[in-house]
């Protein structure tokens, strides 16, 4: 295939590093506060909107790979220009880059908001974007198994934190589950949607896929991430709608980080400031990985220093974190992103998989025929 990506021995990572690559990518700042936006589609069955929505990322995983597998040694940037040409397939992936600086800066300036709103009201925006800045180039100037590091780390360092949502549940009323599937299907579904904000990440396998060594390994690590995230994501929504009645879920923006509030330790009075600020250490596998995704494709429209890129690329998102200040404008740009984010992630790769079989088939064909 034209366009393949060369890859040194010391680029490739083991297929078994997939599952923490996957899983730390899809857990970010999402997770601090999606159960009121779920709740206002599917009421108490929003616990099936996120079952629903961690299929729906295996189903499209499986597409996903499907096409990756025709292109063993390239990657989307690479698979655009073989099924679509230079022109257009170079336009698909600087709408990808968009997309991949989209989610980076979503995800720095959600993390902003909640350090201001729990934790330091008075610390100003440029100094949390700068310092958070300054860890995401100091770790991506790493090369690709640093950021691989620090997302198996991420999660080896930060599992601890869910277990402690098991605190609320001597505070649990099940009946608040009851009936189930009194919602109906249409609230349901939308809720799956309204879930894309929080759920994505996976996207990340087209860009990372080619630098696997095993690939014949890599779909078991995948799914086992897939699923690592969707049961995280189920047991947090569980306990969130037996923990709070209905009027109180719609008022709480982060209802995960209030589920924190009440965890009480003699020697720590506030939990949630410890959970706050451990959550740097989880979104900065987002930020590394959206990032070097970024990278790779304006890799393949110019010659460009990964130094150099991250550089220009930071000093962008710094300036654009200052502009968004309000509350509305940030939940305004996470609502616009989450749109734009369910057709890429969750219906452009069954489009893009059925162009790349008609594609092979036509190639083939024509061989034939010569």
């Amino acid at each position: 295939m034209k366009n393949s990506i060369q890859i040194g021995p010391t680029d490739t990572i083991n297929a078994f590093l997939l599952f923490f690559i996957i899983h730390t990518a899809q857990i970010g700042i999402g997770i601090q506060g999606f159960q009121r936006i779920i709740y206002q589609d599917a009421k108490h069955d929003a616990w099936i909107s996120v079952l629903l929505a961690g299929l729906a990322t295996h189903i499209i995983a499986i597409f996903m790979l499907k096409t990756l597998e025709i292109y063993g040694s390239n990657d989307l940037y690479g698979i655009h220009q073989d099924v679509f040409g230079k022109w257009i397939g170079n336009l698909l992936n600087i709408i990808y880059i968009f997309y991949c600086s989209g989610a980076f800066f979503s995800v720095l300036r959600n993390y902003i908001e909640v350090v201001q709103t729990w934790v330091f009201p008075d610390l100003n925006t440029w100094f949390l974007a700068a310092s958070l800045l300054l860890i995401v180039i100091y770790t991506f100037t790493g090369g690709l198994r640093v950021i691989v590091g620090v997302s198996f780390f991420s999660f080896v360092l930060s599992i601890w934190l869910f277990p402690m949502l098991a605190y609320p549940m001597k505070y649990m009323e099940l009946r608040s589950l009851l009936p189930i599937l009194e919602a109906d299907m249409s609230g349901i579904l939308k809720g799956v949607k309204s879930m894309t904000f929080t759920i994505v990440g996976f996207e990340i396998l087209y860009v990372i896929y080619p630098f696997v060594k095993d690939k014949k390994n890599a779909k078991k690590h995948i799914h086992l991430g897939l699923l690592m995230t969707t049961l995280i994501y189920l047991a947090i929504m569980l306990v969130t709608l037996t923990y709070f009645s209905g009027e109180q879920l719609t008022k709480t923006i982060w209802a995960t980080l209030s589920l924190f509030s009440i965890v009480k330790f003699p020697f720590i009075e506030r939990f949630e400031y410890i959970a706050v600020c451990f959550w740097m250490l989880i979104i900065l596998p987002n930020l590394c990985l959206f990032l070097w995704a970024a990278f790779r494709g304006t890799r393949r429209l110019v010659k460009v220093s990964a130094n150099k890129f991250v550089w220009v690329f930071s000093l962008i998102i710094f300036i654009a974190s200052l502009i968004l200040k309000t509350r509305p404008q940030i939940n305004t740009f996470n609502n616009y992103f989450g749109q734009v984010a369910f057709y890429i992630v969750f219906v452009y790769p069954i489009i893009l998989y059925v162009l790349a079989v008609a594609k092979r088939k036509f190639k083939s064909r024509k061989e034939q025929i010569e």
